[in-house]
């Protein structure tokens, strides 16, 4: 069964978006990372769709894109899922597009370093259960793009940054312990709706409520029972 691809294309930043439809007529059993990579190579290979891709096991997040209004992973979506036969394809929609498919997701690693996700301290001994899951996070920006607090540029840095402090959080100790638990409280814990949004389209499979409850638990709730003490 051919597929038609509808791609949401634009020259540069500055240019005006515009659509364009190909036909794939190939297996239908593969990725839609393959079936781009031979759009590119045989039937657009005079101007070739721009998307970033690496690994194509679903471990790097780089072809995260918007596939049929959702965000996703090129290489961990099938073109057999899509019975009606048409895939679109656009960019993500919270960040600055590049070109084509390709966005500027700078703002996460920028939001990182506000966060100061890193120990300067050696790492306690609670460095397993939730710190595990949060280290699996792609940075990707899939659970930005549904979130509804988000936003490039604004105070809260959505569930990358519970990601990251979640694991931090688990391991620190002394002054890396306050410097966290300040930074969560206002970078995430104030701005979070609490949506869950970003639980349900994680492609590593994060239980981002599972990182919200214990991280809660140690930034937020234990620290204003020791303050009642």
């Amino acid at each position: 069964m051919a597929v038609k691809f509808e791609i949401l294309r634009r020259r540069s930043a500055s240019d005006p978006p515009y659509t364009q439809t190909v036909i794939y007529d190939r297996d239908t059993d593969t990725t839609v990372a393959e079936a781009l990579k031979y759009i590119n190579a045989e039937l657009l290979a005079d101007d070739p769709v721009s998307w970033e891709h690496s690994c194509g096991q679903k471990k790097c997040g780089a072809c995260a894109m918007r596939i049929n209004g959702l965000p996703k992973l090129a290489c961990d979506v099938r073109l057999k899922d899509f019975p009606g036969g048409v895939i679109t394809l656009e960019p993500l929609k919270k960040f600055p597009v590049v070109r084509d498919l390709i966005v500027d997701r700078s703002v996460i690693f920028d939001d990182l370093k506000k966060l100061g996700a890193w120990l300067t301290e050696d790492a306690g001994p609670d460095s397993t259960g939730s710190a595990y899951d949060a280290s699996r996070c792609l940075r990707c920006g899939c659970c930005l793009e549904v979130c509804p607090n988000f936003y490039a540029g604004g105070e809260f840095f959505g569930a990358a940054a519970l990601a990251s402090a979640a694991r931090l959080i688990s391991e620190a100790q002394g002054s890396d312990r306050k410097r966290l638990y300040g930074a969560y409280n206002e970078r995430f814990y104030r701005g979070c709706g609490r949506s869950l949004s970003c639980r349900d389209i994680c492609p590593a499979g994060i239980d981002t409520e599972r990182l919200l409850v214990a991280s809660n638990a140690a930034a937020i709730w234990k620290r204003l029972a020791r303050s009642r003490d």
